[in-house]
């Protein structure tokens, strides 16, 4: 499980989140949203701690994996940020590296160098991100050649090869049409079952069909978390509903 316990964080003084305490079970997706600046990103951010390389940010409180602290000052970030995977709003694919050299960079930076492993890992990664059949005849060729849906599949590609335990990602399907959304949710249901799964979307619809449990930020505060199916139907709070039936937002 991935777990936050009265998380804050702050960027130069100013609060962003104001004490959050959430579980993410495994096996499951949980969807974060909740309006534009509410702290989305940021909490999802802090959960691989990237915060670390941001000048002037501060972030206390626990983030656990599996009842291990990963803000410890004995755990080194870089093996935490290949725990914890993450995707991005916009595919970021290295421009620079071949469909395969991308998918196995990762690895080649913690020092894999055996040929066969590489290519191995490569395909299991490709296969898991529904990305093999498509690009198994390219992996020479510029990524820049994929399609944005293709890119954004090659990215998770290039995290699963890791072998991560948490799936991070940062509304992964905004920039994306509806085909593409649809292979990138089906990858999600099936990352699932093997994967923490946590995304942020301002799409509801997305958080609707797509999540397991929801949570629902506002200005830097947890308003309201549950299944999801009771979150869209019959949540507790009015504000939750006001939110998720279009009435601000």
């Amino acid at each position: 499980m991935l777990a936050c316990q009265n998380l804050k964080i702050e960027f130069d003084r100013k609060p962003v989140l104001k004490g959050v305490t959430l579980d993410f079970p495994a096996q499951k997706i949980s969807a974060i949203i909740g309006p534009s600046g509410c702290g989305k990103s940021t909490l999802l951010r802090a959960f691989n701690r990237m915060h670390d390389l941001t000048p002037g940010a501060k972030v206390t409180g626990s983030v656990t994996l599996n009842g291990r602290e990963i803000y410890d000052g004995a755990e080194d970030p870089v093996l935490i940020r290949r725990r914890i995977g993450m995707v991005f709003q916009k595919a970021n694919p290295f421009p620079t590296l071949s469909i395969f050299e991308n998918t196995i960079s990762g690895l080649r930076l913690s020092g894999v160098g055996n040929r066969a492993l590489l290519h191995e890992a490569a395909e299991k990664a490709l296969v898991d991100a529904a990305l093999w059949d498509e690009v198994k005849d390219r992996l020479k060729s510029s990524p820049m050649s994929l399609s944005g849906g293709q890119q954004q599949r090659l990215c998770i590609a290039r995290a699963l090869a890791v072998d991560p335990e948490v799936l991070l990602m940062d509304e992964p399907c905004s920039a994306l049409d509806p085909i593409a959304t649809a292979k990138i949710e089906e990858l999600m249901f099936r990352l699932r079952e093997r994967l923490i799964v946590v995304i942020v979307t301002h799409n509801m619809q997305q958080a609707a069909r797509a999540s397991d449990r929801t949570a629902f930020l506002w200005m830097g505060e947890l308003v309201e978390e549950g299944e999801t199916e009771a979150i869209f139907t019959s949540p507790k709070k009015s504000m939750t509903e006001d939110y998720i039936t279009g009435r601000f937002g």
